[in-house]
């Protein structure tokens, strides 16, 4: 974005002058929210997603989902997450119990697959505190007690003009309890069919309403056991192609990091130590990792939360929220692999050197080999996370004579985390052995008991980040026009971000066996002014029976990289009772994070095929970058809600959505790297165009290869697509039925490299950043008794190709995925008034996720697919 612009200097001076005189630069969003109780006289008001003007009707210009406590019991979750990772908006990558290597615990929602960041989450409207692992820049769901949800609304529409940054694809917002009178309390517990995974939860929820107020204290324990990859069939080792193209088969490969050591001779020499013996590296000698991971990551949380409000006058309320969440995570990973960073001259006994003779008849005497190792002596690496996230909402809200509310808050949060990693060696103290004579790597005794102790060691990493929001806002009626009120609200906002990682000293150093990891720590201030319009055109004519105009303005003023304006324009034309039509159109912006700007460099192992090496993992350095700048989009987005008036309780809607960011920041897929800069035999290629000579690859006499693929500004991402959604509840066999049909189709999804070229994810399953489907639905049917219910849910997933293979497929065995149906069953029945049982089955028929080329992890993609099979879980619940 410009630095300052004529729009930006007119709103610095008069913001409510340009959001009242110029309605072509605004907009609006959402639907369904809280009722707010006026006064017996008065028409009832509803605050509305994504708006700070309460309005008498519930239908916007921008489509919305609303998913209610029912939903998530009926579920089985006990994290949203798992719920909001279902629907069918949702995409890409998002980091979850299956997601074993990588994800620090962490869960998170993406919406239109356009990244965690850029999906917004809100808790009762406000923004919560980025949270998780290390310098944390997305809202970690774990931090949300699902005992406290009174309904999720998903907003799949652009939000910048309301609520600034990140709400580029959408806003998730959470609605918590705040009115509750009585005792609730839960007790739920699942398992798999395999006799893993196994969760339970309990809480309580006590409220009180008394003459000023309310107050409603919730508390909520859940823990969760793992599940191993060596425990299913499709994961208990990592699979491997083998073949001609065309030909490949399949067998039970892995790392050529191997137990007993991997030397690789500059002579042309390739061993394997597996056994105790030396002899010549095949792929019996690789390690199969996959026995040594988790395939559903152990955790333990708890979740306090408490609600407040206290009529402090007549007309003024004073609220609180708090929320504190403290959870344990844990991932296992098969023993640390090890190599020498830089060759190491074979010095043999009966040379007069110090190392063992055994590889002789390979390797000779002071010849230059490279070496890498399973350290299985040593055991797993244990990571472990422990992170303590507190929110602090205190604000007073209120009502003048004439109408209109008001409201102001301060929005406290703090996220700290502890990070560890155990069983890791330092490499940089053994290379230093192994160059004074006093440590051979080449003998397999050196790697075990007391020889080895000494280099073991426990990383310990710590991070953190921070919050503070003062904000303010004042809404009401201006005048009634000829076809209604004209509505209005306007606010301001101050943010301060800020986040932190410090890396254990010893990898700071580069001194461990993994590269440098450098630590992370900044902030930024900005200050944001905001308008709205809702405006009443026509109403009570033919073919218009109401006709509205929304319209939103935003100001924004960031410390590192300046000011801009955001807005949109919503239009709602209701032609008459059944059918309406509504479009918005609006920019939206998304400055880069803490860790995006300041984040030091560190190293990703990403998953890659590529004909130049047999290993499956590049080693890719990653990092922030103070010169990036934000992020813009257009979006526009065009719909229909129909609910004919002959078929009571149908309503059905369709919306168009296109997403266009420019200046995306973002980094480059890493299988398009390597095979835009390497070709069949290792040789640098394109080597004058940005791409790769920013990459800075190379490969060396392992096989591995390693590039530089940090965040920059690159190109654009576009997206767009359609959301049908059927709703209808009827009676009949004297039971009352609820049935839902959502779906998601996706026309276009592309990424632009630095030197301009498209790139089409649309249709593809990647090994990074999850899966595009063309086509998701999601179909329930609910049946309710008096004093039971059951409900029917079918989930379906469109077959993909792997982006692996899409320059070559007939070089990959499974170049592709067929789709697939998940099919889960719930019911509950009340015992008595205050006492009602749960249970379900979900994935009924314990399908099992595809195998596909150039997975992820697991051989699949834990991002997209259900990988612990059959689940059974059961629920108590009770009311006083």
């Amino acid at each position: 974005m410009r630095a300052t612009t004529l729009t930006a200097k007119a709103v610095r001076s008069s913001l409510f002058a340009v959001a009242a005189t110029s309605f072509a630069t605004a907009g609006l969003f959402s639907i369904n929210a809280i009722a707010e109780e006026g006064q017996a006289d008065k028409v009832e008001r509803i605050a509305v997603t994504g708006s700070r003007i309460k309005r008498t009707d519930m239908e916007t210009a921008s489509p919305v989902s609303v998913i209610d406590a029912s939903s998530i019991i009926a579920s089985g979750s006990t994290s949203i997450d798992d719920v909001l990772q279902k629907m069918t908006s949702s995409g890409g990558a998002m980091t979850n119990a299956a997601v074993n290597n990588g994800s620090g615990g962490n869960a998170t929602m993406n919406l239109r697959g356009l990244g965690s960041n850029r999906t917004l989450v809100l808790v009762n409207g406000r923004r919560m505190i980025a949270s998780g692992t290390g310098a944390a820049s997305t809202v970690d769901l774990n931090t949300i007690p699902v005992s406290m949800i009174q309904r999720v609304e998903v907003l799949k529409d652009g939000a910048s003009a309301v609520y600034g940054t990140d709400a580029i694809a959408g806003v998730v917002n959470i609605i918590l309890k705040r009115d509750f009178d009585g005792l609730e309390m839960n007790a739920q517990t699942g398992i798999s069919a395999q006799g893993d995974a196994d969760e339970s939860s309990l809480d309580f929820t006590l409220g009180n309403s008394f003459d000023k107020g309310n107050i409603v204290v919730n508390a909520q324990y859940t823990k969760r056991g793992d599940a191993s990859q060596a425990d299913r069939s499709f994961s208990d080792c990592p699979v491997s192609e083998t073949g001609a193209a065309g030909a490949k088969t399949l067998y039970c490969g892995g790392s050529s990091y191997s137990e007993g050591g991997h030397v690789w001779g500059y002579n042309g020499a390739d061993l394997s130590g597996l056994g105790g013996e030396y002899h010549e590296f095949t792929d019996e000698d690789k390690y199969n990792y996959s026995k040594d991971s988790f395939l559903s990551t152990p955790m333990e949380r708890i979740n306090l939360t408490l609600a407040g409000t206290y009529e402090v006058t007549d007309s003024t309320l004073f609220f609180t929220e708090a929320m504190y969440t403290k959870r344990w995570f844990e991932q296992q990973m098969a023993p640390q692999p090890i190599w020498n960073s830089e060759a190491w001259e074979y010095q043999p006994i009966s040379a007069g050197g110090f190392m063992t003779d055994e590889l002789l008849p390979w390797v000779a005497a002071g010849e230059l080999v490279d070496y890498g190792r399973r350290t299985v002596e040593s055991g797993s690496r244990d990571f472990s996370q422990t992170v303590d996230t507190i929110r602090i909402v205190l604000g007073l809200e209120g009502e003048f004579d004439n109408g209109w509310t008001w409201d102001v808050s301060y929005n406290k949060g703090k996220n700290d985390s502890v990070d560890t990693l155990a069983n890791l060696h330092n490499l940089g103290s053994i290379n230093d052995a192994v160059l004074a004579g006093e440590f051979d790597p080449f003998l397999q005794s050196s790697w075990e008991g007391e020889s080895i102790e000494p280099f073991i060691y426990t990383e310990l990493n710590s991070g953190g980040s921070e919050l503070d929001i003062l904000a303010g806002t004042l809404s009401g009626s201006i005048m009634d026009l000829p076809a209604g009120e004209l509505g209005f609200a306007a606010g301001y906002e101050h943010r301060k971000e800020s986040a932190y990682y410090t890396p254990d000293s010893l990898t700071a150093q580069g001194l461990a066996n993994d590269p440098r990891v450098e630590p992370t720590s900044g902030e930024f201030r900005v200050d944001e002014l905001y308008a709205e319009l809702a405006i009443p055109l026509l109403s009570d004519l033919p073919l218009a029976q109401q006709v509205d105009l929304s319209a939103a303005t935003r100001y924004f003023n960031y410390s590192t990289f300046g000011e801009d304006t955001t807005w949109k324009l919503g239009l709602t034309w209701r032609l008459y009772d059944d059918l309406m039509v509504r479009a918005g159109r609006s920019t939206a912006f998304r400055a880069p994070t803490v860790s995006e700007l300041f984040g030091g460099a560190s190293p990703s192992f990403d998953q890659i095929v590529h004909p130049a090496t047999t290993q499956s993992q590049a080693e890719v350095t990653v990092g922030g970058n103070e010169l990036l700048t934000p992020e813009e989009a257009d979006i526009t987005t065009i719909g229909l809600v129909y609910s004919p008036s002959y078929v009571e309780g149908l309503s059905f809607t369709v919306d168009y959505f296109d997403i266009a960011i420019t200046n995306t920041i973002t980094a480059v897929d890493s299988n398009y790297v390597a095979n835009q800069c390497l070709d069949a035999d290792g040789t640098k290629i394109n080597t004058n165009t940005a791409l790769c000579q920013a990459s800075n690859i190379e490969i060396d006499n392992t096989g591995r290869i390693s590039f530089d693929n940090g965040l920059q500004n690159i190109g654009a991402t576009n997206t767009s697509g359609y959301d049908i959604n059927v709703a209808y509840t009827f009676d009949a066999l004297e039971l009352s039925w609820k049935a839902g049909l959502d779906t998601s189709i996706l026309s276009t999804y592309e990424e632009f490299d630095p030197d301009g070229n498209a790139v089409n994810y649309r249709g593809y399953i990647t090994g990074n950043t999850g899966s595009y489907a063309k086509f998701k639905s999601n179909f329930n049917l609910t049946a309710m008794g008096d004093d039971w219910s059951a409900t029917y849910e079918a989930r379906f997933i469109d077959g993909m190709d792997s982006f692996a293979c899409k320059d070559n497929p007939s070089n990959c065995y499974a170049p592709s995925v067929g789709s697939i149906l998940y099919h889960d069953l719930s019911g509950s029945y009340d015992i008595t008034n205050a006492v009602r049982l749960s249970a379900g089955i979900n994935n009924i028929f314990d399908e099992e996720p595809p195998y596909y080329t150039g997975n992820l992890d697991s051989n699949t993609d834990p991002y997209t697919y259900d990988v612990i099979g059959r689940y059974f879980f059961v629920r108590a619940n009770v009311k006083f």
